[in-house]
């Protein structure tokens, strides 16, 4: 008898996003039927209310509840904006359900690092990324010291080479202090093409969001029977 293969559904907001974590997902878990959903629309419509509104929260929920009801037994949001409707999410449906990061952030975290760099290129992932990794601190180090540096080329949004993609962020790590922090971590799934030639630029470490979240649901779904769905949107 074939084993079914764990469907895996990713709700995207940018074709971009959904290319990358597409990538991850069948380098990380190709074991996984992987369904996209795409609402291109999602993070225009945040930017023009001036961020999420309630009418947002139940759009995304919406999407959820899609999914779900198609048989997602793992979900991955891969727009970071609309991380916060992953908690209602998760009160409502037993199945494994990711935010875009929180995976990357809980490895980084969990590990050895005493100084973490955050590297991005656009401004607002900046202050997003810095404060799910700080809120996950209380719980992920168990007392354990850990430095928080952030670097930001904006230089870097423009290029399409993920070589010089990397060597804007290197340079950005450099003039920010990072440089000497002991990994670095990718705050967009966009700057996810350098990560092999930053670590190259820098010798140290790099982890991106999509590779860490296509891990995470592998060792979830694998490890165990995938739970009964129910629930629904409010």
């Amino acid at each position: 008898m074939i084993e079914p293969r764990p469907l895996v559904a990713m709700i995207h907001a940018v074709p971009a996003g959904a290319r990358i974590a597409q990538e991850a997902f069948a380098r990380e878990f190709p074991q996984a039927t992987v369904w996209n959903v795409l609402d291109d629309r999602l993070l225009d419509d945040a930017r023009d209310a001036g961020g999420l509104t309630d009418a947002l929260r139940r759009r995304m929920l919406r999407l959820i509840e899609h999914t779900m009801d198609g048989g997602a037994q793992g979900l991955l949001l891969t727009c970071s904006s609309y991380g916060e409707v992953v908690d209602t999410a998760r009160a409502l449906w037993p199945a494994p359900v990711l935010k875009s990061d929180e995976a990357m952030f809980k490895a980084a975290l969990a590990g050895p690092y005493e100084r973490i760099a955050v590297v991005a290129s656009t401004p607002p992932a900046v202050p997003a990324a810095l404060a799910q990794l700080e809120a996950l601190i209380p719980a992920a180090r168990q007392g354990r010291p850990v430095e928080i540096v952030t670097a930001l080329s904006e230089a870097a949004a423009a290029e399409r080479d993920p070589a010089a993609i990397a060597g804007h962020l290197a340079e950005a790590l450099r003039a920010s202090g990072g440089a000497d922090a002991e990994v670095v971590l990718l705050a967009q799934y966009s700057l996810s093409p350098a990560r092999d030639h930053l670590a190259a630029q820098t010798g140290l470490p790099v982890l991106d969001g999509a590779g860490a979240a296509a891990r995470e649901l592998r060792d979830l779904l694998t490890a165990t029977p995938a739970p009964a769905r129910t629930g629904g949107t409010p």
